[in-house]
């Protein structure tokens, strides 16, 4: 599965049958089913083919009635799971539809996630006329009666699910198909450093270059040693990307005329939040002494002595902006810190591993609380004084606040 798969989440309380309902969906044992309240401790996730919708990331939560100390942080990691899923299943099951589910529909509404509500077990009790009209009153999803094993249901589920997946989520957005055209050549320089992994790419440069095969364009791949030579060929690209990390080495040899931009810029528009990474780039020249980044990084990994979130960018800013600044770093999908004011500036990675719903929920508060935002390809484009170059190409308004893909 990739990172465009859909991501459905489970939730309900405890014993309503949520691991019963993603081993029925996905028709193999992924998650242990018990009588006893509490089995699923961390969220599960299986990856599964739906016929009819495609590739899906099934997530099980554990219940949101958990209890106890230790309860109460599995029920904060099931929450967790609301900003990171394109759509909910919220389980009842013996007509209980109370304040749990309540803030559970509240959520839902918070993060833009549409859901359905399912009455399960109704071979035990079917669903009540008073709980129809008790949750019509909070909600106005749609509610199935089902069995987990009566076949015809799960076929039921199916297509109310395809009622409600968000179009965005089955969009697979082109990440240069609006910038060039077919049978043109599109130059894509990728150094081959400590960081990359061994005997491949890093998946950045695999989507690149696939969708400039997608969109019928010729692509040329060299390093950044090899694009001196390459230029001397005397062949003139429609488009150039380069990693960010040797933006300022690029933009030097590269003639003005040829547009260029970075594999993470184009992430950034393609997935995250655009315009708000536009505004927020700037803010760099204005950061002050003592000042706390936080640097958002969507995989884990081993840093090494040239990481480009932990090492390249914090060094290169200190010495754009002659300040000592401070520096903390999360990594995957770590809950972010409880107290966010103090943050002067959010950097996120292109965010190749996650998808676009998570990448813009995990921005969300802070473009919310108004801390600007940008990202690795955007901050490291204005550090190397290229700024309006890597992003001219991407907008269509002179104050660049609008880029083609978002009208």
């Amino acid at each position: 599965m990739t990172n465009d798969s859909l991501h459905i989440g489970i939730f309900g309380r405890r014993n309503t049958g949520k691991s019963t309902l993603i081993n029925w969906l996905t028709g193999q044992e992924v998650s242990i089913v018990s009588p006893l309240p509490g089995t699923t401790t961390d969220p599960v996730k299986k990856s599964v083919e739906i016929p009819g919708i495609g590739p899906v990331v099934l997530t099980d939560t554990a219940g949101i009635d958990d209890l106890g100390e230790i309860g109460s942080k599995r029920i904060q990691r099931s929450q967790e799971v609301i900003s990171t899923v394109d759509c909910a299943l919220l389980l009842i099951a013996g007509n209980q539809f109370g304040d749990y589910e309540m803030r559970l529909i509240g959520q839902f509404a918070d993060k833009g996630v549409p859901y359905l509500i399912l009455h399960n077990k109704n071979d035990v009790a079917k669903i009540a006329a008073i709980t129809h009209t008790t949750i019509r009153q909070h909600s106005s999803a749609e509610i199935i009666d089902l069995h987990t094993c009566n076949a015809s249901h799960r076929e039921e589920l199916i297509n109310a699910l395809k009622r409600i997946i968000p179009e965005t989520a089955l969009q697979v957005r082109s990440l240069i198909g609006d910038l060039v055209r077919p049978q043109e050549i599109v130059l894509m320089i990728t150094p081959i450093d400590r960081e990359a992994p061994a005997g491949r790419l890093i998946l950045p440069q695999n989507q690149a270059i696939r969708d400039a095969l997608d969109n019928n364009c010729i692509t040329v791949v060299v390093k950044e040693t090899e694009l001196s030579a390459f230029l001397k060929l005397g062949i003139t690209p429609s488009l150039a990307i380069t990693d960010s990390q040797v933006f300022g080495e690029v933009a030097r040899l590269l003639p003005e005329e040829i547009p260029l931009t970075s594999f993470s810029i184009l992430l950034a528009r393609q997935r995250g939040d655009f315009d708000a990474c536009l505004r927020g780039t700037p803010y760099i020249s204005r950061l002050q002494e003592g000042d706390h980044i936080l640097i958002l990084e969507s995989c884990t990994h081993l840093p090494s002595c040239e990481d480009i979130g932990r090492v390249k960018i914090p060094k290169l800013l200190q010495n754009y902006t002659g300040l000592k600044l401070h520096f903390s770093f999360l990594s995957g999908l770590t809950a972010l810190p409880a107290d966010i004011h103090r943050i002067a500036l959010v950097i996120q990675c292109g965010g190749c591993m996650i998808t676009r719903k998570q990448l813009i929920n995990r921005l969300r508060p802070f473009t919310d609380a108004g801390i600007p935002i940008t990202n690795y390809g955007m901050a490291l484009a204005y550090l190397n004084g290229i700024f309006e170059r890597a992003t001219g190409m991407l907008t269509n308004r002179p104050d660049g606040t609008t880029d083609r893909m978002h009208e």
